[in-house]
């Protein structure tokens, strides 16, 4: 149950000040005092090392500020004297006997010329000649527009290496573009030449083929072509046709298809009448089967000559003209592929 007695008191260690008391009382120590004895000594300030993140450096760079604008506002503030009991202050050792303490203390109320002071106020201390001109008078004050400075400073840092960073990556994206499209460009010029050469290469073969059988001619008109060169079957003695056959109606005109000599006509067993035709580079052309010959041994023709006719003489089931074309070393090849050689549309 709650009691309304009041609570005993604690005893105390205080007890009245004494008329001696004022011969031990010393003077207070104000640690806010304008004109103090420089620290001696020298003290090591670690380098801080700049942070890896801009907006780190900007948070602490702001709290640092806001800590030195703190200092600065305690050190505008007026002292605030402290006293202490008797009981304490005599147990209390001497103060300039306290190290790094009595170099503050002095022993008298006087001034000490010897003694050197500072040449301006806690206030004003760090503040540099700059800052001093453009009317800086506070010490927290121009340390935190120093942080905020260096912090704003990081930062334009920061953007200026992302801006060239990215306009980096735009100029290698515009250069791979634009070798892309030369890439490309020099492609269809490539493609477009090459069909350009093709087609030049094509007329060009027109226009000889058609020179060519200007000076050439069919050996013969009104025809069908029964059986081809190389043809296998058992009508003929080797196995195979060796020449190109063009039916047609007897008496049909044979000529020669191109300017030559004739090197023979007359009876030549299975190939009836016929008639060879030797060209200016030491061609042959061989008519046989033929029903008549208008040419003899020696003579020489033209381009469209007759030489003879159509016919069905020699080893035949019907009329027609047997055409054989033999190179100058005597080597059969195709009539077809001969006569389409020249310009001729067989």
């Amino acid at each position: 149950m709650a009691s309304n007695q009041p609570a005993p008191e604690a005893p105390s260690s205080f007890r009245p000040a004494s008329p001696g008391d004022e011969e031990r009382s010393w003077g207070e120590w104000n640690p806010t005092e304008e004109s103090v004895r420089p620290v001696r000594g020298r003290h090591r300030v670690a380098k801080q090392r700049g942070l890896a993140r801009s907006s780190t450096v900007l948070g602490v760079g702001v709290i640092a500020a806001v800590g030195a604008g703190g200092m600065a506002t305690a050190q505008s503030k007026p002292p605030v004297s402290i006293s202490l009991p008797d009981a304490i202050t005599d147990k209390l050792p001497d103060a300039s006997s306290l190290p790094g303490v009595g170099a503050f203390m002095s022993d008298d109320s006087g001034t000490d010329a010897t003694r050197p002071v500072s040449a301006a106020p806690l206030t004003t201390a760090g503040i540099t000649v700059a800052e001093a001109e453009q009317g800086a008078t506070d010490a927290g004050e121009a340390l935190r527009a120093r942080i905020l400075q260096q912090a704003e400073q990081q930062q334009a840092d920061a953007d200026a290496e992302a801006r060239a960073a990215e306009e980096k990556a735009a100029a290698e994206r515009a250069a791979q573009e634009a070798a892309k499209q030369q890439s490309e460009a020099e492609a269809q010029a490539a493609a477009e030449k090459k069909a350009a050469e093709e087609a030049a290469k094509k007329k060009a073969e027109a226009e000889r083929l058609a020179k060519l059988a200007a000076s050439y001619a069919a050996p013969t008109s009104s025809y069908t072509l029964t059986s081809t060169y190389g043809q296998s079957g058992s009508m003929w003695s080797s196995g195979s046709h060796t020449g190109l056959d063009f039916a047609a109606p007897t008496g049909t005109p044979v000529k020669a298809v191109h300017g030559g000599v004739i090197k023979s006509a007359g009876w030549s067993g299975s190939y009836g009448y016929r008639t060879v035709l030797e060209l200016d580079d030491g061609t042959e052309i061989w008519y046989c089967h033929q029903s008549s010959m208008n040419v003899s041994a020696g003579q020489r023709v033209a381009t469209g000559d007759t030489i003879g006719r159509v016919g069905a003489t020699g080893n035949v089931t019907g009329p027609h003209l047997h055409l054989e074309v033999h190179t100058a070393d005597g080597a059969g090849v195709d009539p077809l592929t001969w006569l389409r050689g020249k310009g001729l549309t067989i």
